[in-house]
């Protein structure tokens, strides 16, 4: 069923052009589809640009959902395509460089390390934290990590190789290792 008690009626609404259905829609679904899009973004207005790009998609496209699968889910999905679709508009910009392809054994010390980090901080921290990481290593660990996309799907979604996928996902660890070693170090200075 989703957020909404009855999705039926309102999706209903939605597709006949129902002001007050997209908005109960909107803000039914703002909370969560925001933190999808935060994890993409650099910053709050970013995500807030990729959210309102996404909601216009869910709009245009809510009669084709045919009420197969979570609805939900079909939203989320609409907003990680939008996300990246906005990363690929922003590449330029976003200066993302292919790194080195190997993805190497040392690598997977390092990255234990930075499990075991990740077990020990709160939500909003990690947030930041990824927010910190470069454009590219951002959207490889939010596509792999948190979305669940294969090395292979990432690779053709951002047009890159699937090393470069996995040296990303790496090097996206290792960043956030350091990053969340030094806000805890902060922390810890502060007490």
């Amino acid at each position: 069923m989703g957020i909404l008690k009855d999705n039926t009626i309102i999706i209903r609404g939605c597709i006949e052009g129902d002001r007050r259905s997209q908005q109960r829609l909107y803000e039914a679904y703002y909370g969560k589809m925001m933190v999808v899009c935060r994890r993409y973004a650099k910053d709050n207005d970013e995500a807030l640009d990729i959210f309102q790009e996404g909601f216009i998609k869910v709009f245009n496209n809510i009669s084709k959902y045919g009420d197969k699968g979570s609805f939900e889910g079909w939203i989320r999905r609409i907003m990680v395509n939008t996300a990246i679709d906005h990363i690929r508009k922003n590449k330029v910009n976003n200066s993302m460089v292919e790194l080195n392809e190997r993805h190497t054994d040392t690598m997977s010390e390092e990255e234990d390390e930075s499990d075991a980090i990740l077990n020990n901080i709160g939500y909003d921290e990690l947030l930041l934290c990824v927010q910190d990481l470069s454009p590219a290593y951002r959207q490889v660990f939010n596509m792999y990590v948190v979305d669940g996309f294969s090395h292979q799907e990432i690779a053709d979604a951002l047009n890159i190789s699937v090393g470069t996928s996995k040296s990303n996902l790496s090097k996206a660890k290792v960043n956030l290792k350091k990053l969340l070693s030094d806000k805890i170090a902060m922390v810890s200075k502060q007490q």
